[in-house]
């Protein structure tokens, strides 16, 4: 009796291994290389909970580090071997030549061609002839300028609207910076990015049929002579461009001091204004202003890319296609207040609801939200090739420094431009290796 019991007994524990087994071999741990500018890794986590709980077989780790950190601690995970099965970042074609081809996996390839920019897609290809399915743009930005609403309205000065140029905007804010007696009238971040969108609406063309650039152009030249003549007249904070070394440096803190009538930055500072500035001032973002390039700032944003290094190819592709969906699409940019990437959305608009049910967006984000949104559908063509291409960061990193010793009297500007020129020719040369 006692050894039929235990025969029965064994056969049991037997049979519960055999039933554990192919389900332990079942379960599947991806991993996301993640970073953080806000509350967006909760409301992501909320999401992949949800996803976790349909989907019993999977669990997602989300891996955070330093933004400032993370490009670098993905180049390192790439080149040992050891690359996350996904990672959020922003320099998106540096990392091109590492990622996975999810198109197989994902339910209908033609709704992510139809859905999201083609310039963004492009940015994850290795070439013209690549149509592979590679990574979500799921944080868009948009630079475009802010004014101080209520130094608007001490100097009874009208805000200009949709279709005013630059010297127009400018002649407008230092009128209310005389009549108000505040120290500056206009600036704009110690960045190419930032100046770039004034450089094509003032007409640059960088990109020749090769892919090359051409850096002197006149919409080039006309941007920088307008930041020059600023310097010159007194109308900008001069530590902002002058003096400040080879790194990025911001004009925010002028802004939300109220000691800055215009301020050209964008869309990521929106969250930032509403809690640094309360009820100090009215603030409001506006339309860039106009010229022969037209109206346009300059995109950007992060994205998950998809790492061809991960052992769950299959189950990468399905997460993503998940998360590409309208209603995940949806969710996500109404409680993270990013400006949508989904061009469906864009058309449509988004209802910005906030993280929060109980404590709904401040109007002035909204207001802020909506002007971005709309000048995401006026973009110039030629600023998406500029944020999308591989030469970016060359010509990001050297033409804010060079532009920087020109305003500190250290070059002129034609050798600027030789020396920017020389860098987008060597980075250019050696993708041609």
């Amino acid at each position: 009796m006692k050894i039929r019991t235990l025969i029965v007994v064994t056969l049991l524990l037997v049979l519960a291994l055999s039933a554990m087994g192919p389900a332990r071999a079942q379960d599947v741990e991806l991993r996301i290389l993640w970073y953080n500018d806000g509350i967006e890794g909760q409301i992501m986590r909320d999401m992949l909970d949800r996803y976790q709980e349909a989907n019993p077989g999977v669990s997602v780790v989300l891996d955070e580090v330093a933004f400032a950190d993370i490009h670098n601690i993905l180049q390192t995970a790439v080149e040992g071997g050891d690359a996350p099965d996904i990672a959020r970042i922003t320099q998106i074609p540096r990392f091109r030549d590492y990622y996975l081809d999810i198109t197989p996996y994902v339910a209908d390839p033609a709704y992510w061609e139809n859905s999201f920019s083609p310039f963004a897609q492009a940015s994850m290809r290795k070439g013209p002839d690549d149509t592979g399915i590679y990574g979500l743009l799921n944080q868009f930005t948009v630079s475009a300028p802010y004014i101080n609403v209520t130094l608007f309205e001490q100097a009874g000065v009208e805000p200009l609207g949709e279709g005013a140029t630059w010297e127009e905007w400018v002649a407008a804010a230092e009128e209310v910076q005389s009549v108000t007696g505040v120290p500056y009238a206009v600036a704009i971040d110690r960045s190419a990015h930032r100046l770039a969108g004034p450089m094509i609406s003032m007409g640059a063309v960088f990109f020749n049929e090769d892919g090359s650039m051409t850096i002197d152009n006149e919409g080039f030249r006309a941007a920088v002579n307008m930041l020059i003549d600023w310097h010159e007249r007194g109308i900008t904070p001069p530590d902002v461009w002058v003096g400040s070394g080879d790194q990025y440096v911001a004009a925010r803190d002028y802004f939300v001091n109220g000691e800055l009538v215009m301020y050209m930055a964008g869309s990521w500072l929106i969250n930032g204004l509403v809690n640094d500035i309360g009820d100090t001032f009215d603030w409001a973002a506006v339309p860039n202003p106009t010229g022969p390039g037209g109206s346009t700032g300059m995109p950007g944003g992060a994205g998950m890319v998809a790492l061809a290094g991960t052992d769950h190819p299959e189950e990468v592709g399905k997460l993503m296609d998940w998360l590409a969906q309208p209603e995940q699409m949806t969710e996500w940019f109404a409680r993270t207040l990013f400006l949508p990437s989904h061009l469906a959305l864009v058309e449509s608009g988004v209802e910005w609801t906030g993280n929060d049910p109980a404590n709904p967006p401040d109007p002035k984000a909204v207001a802020a939200l909506d002007v971005f949104t709309t000048e995401i559908g006026k973009l110039a063509e030629e600023a998406y090739r500029l944020q999308y291409s591989p030469l970016i960061d060359a010509f990001n990193i050297n033409a804010r420094d060079r532009i920087g010793q020109v305003l500190a009297g250290e070059l002129t500007l034609d050798e600027a431009i030789a020396r920017i020129q020389e860098a987008v020719d060597e980075a250019f040369a050696a993708l041609q290796q």
